[in-house]
């Protein structure tokens, strides 16, 4: 008998890419930051921190509860909406749900310097695996563009 089991195991930027692309509407913008992986993750996974900084519509997150790589949050955003998220935060990873908002995250070292970080997320339409595409990839690449601001390199 042969096992059959998969050897190779995704990064997290690639599996958001299949997380992603399993949603539809889902919008995903990929970047590689000149930076050390472990130093963008903390700004990254700091969700009451940093987070708020680089996110576009997010005016504060409060971590609600943490147990073990679960996480419940309850976030604010610029406009007045609020969304109590569930997810899993573990390094280099994070997907945060609500039920009307997704928030994907993910950064790997990259071969040959720096970490590659992927960001995805929007509106979910409610009671579908669908999110509202109007505006979403324009929100995600102003979000990544504030979060390569604080990691300018040489």
């Amino acid at each position: 008998m042969t096992d059959d089991t998969p050897t190779d195991v995704l990064d997290p930027v690639r599996r958001l890419h299949v997380m992603a692309g399993a949603v539809r509407g889902a919008r995903l913008v990929e970047r590689v930051l000149p930076a050390d992986p472990a130093d963008v993750w903390a700004v990254m996974s700091d969700l009451e921190g940093g987070f708020g900084d680089f996110q576009p519509d997010m005016r504060t997150v409060r971590v609600l509860r943490v147990d073990g790589e679960r996480v419940e949050a309850l976030a604010r955003s610029r406009y007045g909406m609020r969304a109590r998220l569930h997810g899993v935060l573990r390094p280099g990873w994070c997907w945060l749900q609500s039920r009307f908002l997704v928030v994907g995250m993910a950064a790997a070292a990259e071969d040959g310097g720096g970490t590659r970080v992927a960001l995805t997320g929007g509106v979910r339409v409610p009671g579908r695996a669908a999110l509202v595409p109007f505006g979403a990839r324009r929100e995600l690449e102003r979000g990544m563009a504030r979060l390569a601001a604080r990691f300018p390199g040489p």
